[in-house]
């Protein structure tokens, strides 16, 4: 596919967004577990550690020494499970400066607990250098990361029992994204997403026929964000465009999920893919969808 967008490109000053990931903890090869990676100049962070995500930085081509700051929204398995692939490949392909990781209240004892547990691999490494080491920051609400005119801003979410959860806002050169992280509807997301030019929200639905088979489908759409829910924070922000991410469907199609969120709001949105990018520029925004596989 021919592509809109140089994604290696950075010397513009637009704000990119790579959806690496955009599925749900079932293993499906269409769309991989949550991770999104943000490019802004030569800056790459990295939102989320699912199933897969390595793969997908691999299919875009993106050199793996970039990968070197990693921000967890919650401890969930489905947004954490790659992340031993994503701070080991990038460090034997590369990478010589620390893995650095922000998350949440008990992020150290995760990665404490993952370089434990590769501790002979890296090892009997050849090459030892920084690249193997890992500074971690447990956070709070509020500015976590501020360099080159790219900041990012960690706002608490509502995900139920999964406390403390974050959501976070990136800006950079005038621009600005929010990702939801995992949220029922939620006025601090609200607040924080105030003249955001992008919002990348999750989402879950089930049909009454699937709830009543298994009712536990309806348990897990309580602690997520409804399309109707959504349709209504999309409403209220008015952002330039809305995407959902992280997508939890139960019996429910993409066209659905659209009719739903469109009960309350009509303005731009977008179901997104696996290896597509938005790019946030001075007239609006770019959408590509990549199909770069190298092997």
């Amino acid at each position: 596919m021919a592509n809109e967008l140089d994604i290696n490109d950075t010397s513009d000053t637009n704000l990119k967004i790579h959806f690496l990931g955009t599925g749900s903890p079932i293993p499906l090869t269409s769309r991989f577990g949550p991770s999104i990676l943000i490019q802004a100049g030569d800056q790459y962070l990295l939102f989320d550690g699912g199933r897969g995500a390595i793969q997908r930085i691999y299919s875009l081509g993106i050199p793996f020494p970039k990968i070197d700051k990693l921000f967890i929204t919650h401890l969930h398995s489905d947004h954490t499970v790659g992340i031993p692939d994503i701070f080991l490949t990038s460090w034997v392909r590369g990478r010589k400066t620390p893995f650095e990781v922000w998350g949440p209240e008990g992020t150290t004892h995760l990665m404490n607990g993952i370089r434990s547990a590769f501790e002979y691999d890296i090892k009997i490494r050849i090459d030892q250098n920084d690249g193997s080491n890992i500074k971690i920051h447990d956070i709070d609400e509020g500015i976590i990361y501020d360099k080159d005119e790219l900041q990012v801003i960690a706002f608490q979410v509502d995900h139920g029992p999964v406390k403390p959860a974050f959501g976070y806002r990136i800006n950079y050169k005038g621009k600005s994204v929010l990702l939801s992280g995992d949220t029922r509807y939620d006025e601090n997301l609200i607040k924080y997403a105030k003249d955001v030019d992008v919002i990348v929200h999750e989402v879950a639905s089930t049909s009454d026929n699937m709830a009543n088979a298994m009712p536990m489908t309806q348990k897990i759409v309580d602690i997520h964000t409804t399309p109707e829910e959504a349709g209504k924070i999309f409403a209220l922000i008015n952002p330039k465009l809305a995407i959902y991410s992280h997508i939890v469907l139960f019996d429910v199609s993409d066209d659905e999920l659209v009719r739903k969120t469109n009960k309350n709001y009509q303005g731009p949105l977008l179901v997104a893919n696996d290896l597509m990018t938005v790019s946030i520029n001075d007239n609006g925004y770019n959408i590509m969808q990549n199909n770069i596989y190298k092997d």
